[in-house]
């Protein structure tokens, strides 16, 4: 999907950018922390259903601006609530590569609420009896097969990057770039 591109000046992309809308699944579940940091931020969030990922973003539709009607970003974020949760969607393969064949048709981010996940999947420090070597190799295969980057972060941080993701996303869209 195209949109006709404007020259914006630094106060209408201001008024676009501060429009933005995040999008929150209704399936996600412990998410408190997230949905806190927009409220304190004043980052207005729907509480909608999406057909892949946890979060996505949508630019409301401003006829003043040239943006005629709501543009749903073609982009998702799916949250993990730590490692074990990700060894658990990667070993139900199935599921998880049904997830990933239907976010391969656009950017797609895997947050792991974990700073250090990186280091306790090869060090094995998660419940599953899955060898390190294996997770890995089938994390970054899915990664290379799928197209989507997995990020490990602290569980405080999982806000800050789902909005400033969809932001800077938003951004470049109306500057010309990429949807």
């Amino acid at each position: 999907m195209s949109i006709i591109h404007y020259n914006y000046t630094e106060k209408e992309m201001k008024t676009l950018l501060d429009s933005i809308q995040i999008i929150v699944d209704t399936r996600e579940q412990k998410n408190q922390h997230v949905l806190e940091y927009f409220r304190k931020k004043d980052v207005a969030f729907k509480i909608r259903m999406i057909k892949t990922g946890d979060y996505s973003a949508m630019l409301p539709r401003n006829d003043e601006l040239g943006i005629t009607r709501d543009i749903y970003l073609n982009a998702a974020i799916e949250r993990k609530n730590g490692v074990d949760e990700l060894v658990q969607s990667i070993k139900d393969r199935q599921r998880f590569e049904n997830e990933l064949i239907r976010s391969a048709k656009h950017p797609f981010t895997i947050i792991v609420e974990d700073r250090d996940g990186y280091e306790k999947i090869l060090n094995g420090q998660y419940r599953s009896k899955y060898k390190p070597e294996s997770l890995l190799g089938s994390l970054k295969a899915f990664e290379a097969r799928y197209g989507f980057t997995t990020v490990f972060l602290d569980h405080k941080l999982t806000g800050n990057y789902i909005y400033y993701s969809f932001l800077y996303r938003v951004r470049e869209l109306l500057k010309g770039g990429f949807m």
